[in-house]
């Protein structure tokens, strides 16, 4: 566990940016996310399963990236694309200037968790001819299997553009990589390392890939029942319908793919800028189940109680935090852990407690979720409104708290929040937020 310090100087958030499923074009900015979280709004299009697709086009990239070389660019895999636009966006919403050298000494850390955008040019490399590939071939494979064929691709690429001389490097962690990196970004602001940190998540998981997932799965239901041991769920994930946490008839998790973008800032160098400042990272603190099946969790909520309580520590008391934004994809499993911990941490006062989740506007989409729970929970506090659960109508039975259902927000004034996030194999991540100003 790590994280529950609060020595040092404070870590503001001041900007935010996106590449994640639309309607009729990708989710760029604070305003087209709060147009979608705050509606419940589903993002996800149906292509023989639920899949929330971000459908870039070459115009919108080389709209944010012109002046990129085209040896590079053309080599460019759908995770650096999208990591790019929402680092574009995100230094745009700060107001920092990143061919003006904004960025030259900043963090650029970057989570990543699956690798299918990487398969495709690993492949390329593997199969390749030497007797038969020409040299600009050659050098043209060289380029792609150097910016794509492991996890540090998009640290890579970010780190080119802005030409920072500061740290740069890649946390993959599951579905809490960007959460750790927000984490990591808060304890070098506060103890002086850097002035200026970028965190991003970026993901894709190929819709091929989902499709073939679930093709496997129907033909492995049977076995599994056979082999099923405690914490693991009683039927496989499917696909082919909504996802729909902490409804009484979630049974699924739909996928996706894209890019979320926050920026950091100690104190000092966020006011002599002038900047807008969202909120503050006040502590983050981590735990894991410890049990010996890697793809279980522990159903008791005990480990994420650590982890909050760690993150909150002496200075801060749960009765502070009349919100969490939760890390429900859907899965049951993930639900009845929530609200376990929920009931231990709260106890009678967990039935007024609001835990929303809005996965379902654009897909479970990976290393995203950390920073987009960031920026959604931190949009929230700064409206006075909390967005309703996506895809949530009928709230089901054991829940412990409030999953605000429906398709409108609630007003709720609030200085303090927590943000979760969960790692197949038991990792329970907790980021404790606040207003810009508050202690």
């Amino acid at each position: 566990m790590g994280g529950g310090g609060v020595s040092g100087r404070d870590a503001l958030v001041t900007g935010l940016g996106f590449c994640l499923p639309g309607d009729d074009r990708p989710v760029f900015t604070v305003d087209d996310l709060w147009k979608v979280a705050s509606h419940g709004r589903t993002c996800l299009k149906h292509q023989g399963v639920y899949y929330g697709s971000v459908g870039l086009s070459p115009a919108q990239f080389d709209e944010r990236l012109p002046d990129v070389p085209g040896i590079f660019s053309q080599h460019y895999t759908d995770a650096h694309r999208f990591g790019l636009v929402s680092l574009v966006e995100a230094c745009a919403d700060a107001g920092l200037n990143i061919r003006g050298g904004d960025l030259a000494q900043a963090a650029i850390l970057a989570g990543r968790g699956g690798i299918d955008a990487n398969v495709d040019s690993y492949l390329a490399v593997l199969q390749a001819d030497a007797a038969t590939t020409t040299p600009d071939e050659a050098m043209q494979l060289f380029v792609r299997g150097q910016q794509a064929l492991t996890p540090s691709d998009v640290a890579l690429v970010q780190g080119a553009l802005t030409r920072t001389t500061g740290p740069c490097f890649t946390v993959s962690c599951g579905c809490a990589s960007s959460a750790v990196q927000i984490g990591n970004a808060r304890r070098m602001i506060a103890d002086g390392s850097v002035d200026l940190a970028v965190v991003t998540g970026v993901d894709v998981f190929g819709v091929n890939v989902i499709h073939n997932v679930q093709r496997l799965l129907h033909s492995a239901q049977r076995t599994y029942e056979s082999i099923r041991v405690d914490g693991m769920p009683e039927l496989l994930p499917s696909f082919d319908r909504l996802m729909r946490p902490y409804d009484r008839r979630a049974d699924c998790v739909n996928h996706g793919e894209g890019s979320a973008t926050v920026v950091l800032e100690s104190r000092d160098h966020a006011h002599r800028r002038g900047a807008h400042a969202y909120g503050q990272v006040l502590a983050h603190a981590m735990t894991r189940d410890g049990l010996s099946n890697p793809l279980a969790s522990d159903e008791s909520g005990s480990s994420l109680v650590a982890a909050v309580r760690g993150c909150l520590g002496d200075r801060w008391d749960v009765g502070q935090v009349p919100y969490i934004h939760g890390g429900s994809d859907g899965d049951v499993v993930v639900t009845a852990f929530e609200s376990n911990a929920v009931k231990q941490l709260y106890g009678t006062a967990a039935a007024d407690l609001l835990v929303t989740s809005q996965e379902a506007c654009f897909g479970h989409n990976g290393a995203p979720a950390g920073a987009l729970g960031v920026a959604l929970t931190l949009l929230m506090m700064e409206h006075g409104e909390v967005c309703p659960t996506a895809n949530c109508e009928q709230p089901a039975d054991n829940l412990a708290f409030d999953p605000l259902p429906g398709t409108h927000t609630r007003a709720l004034a609030f200085d303090y929040a927590l943000t979760c996030n969960y790692q197949i194999g038991g990792v329970k991540s907790a980021i404790l937020l606040g207003t810009p100003d508050v202690a």
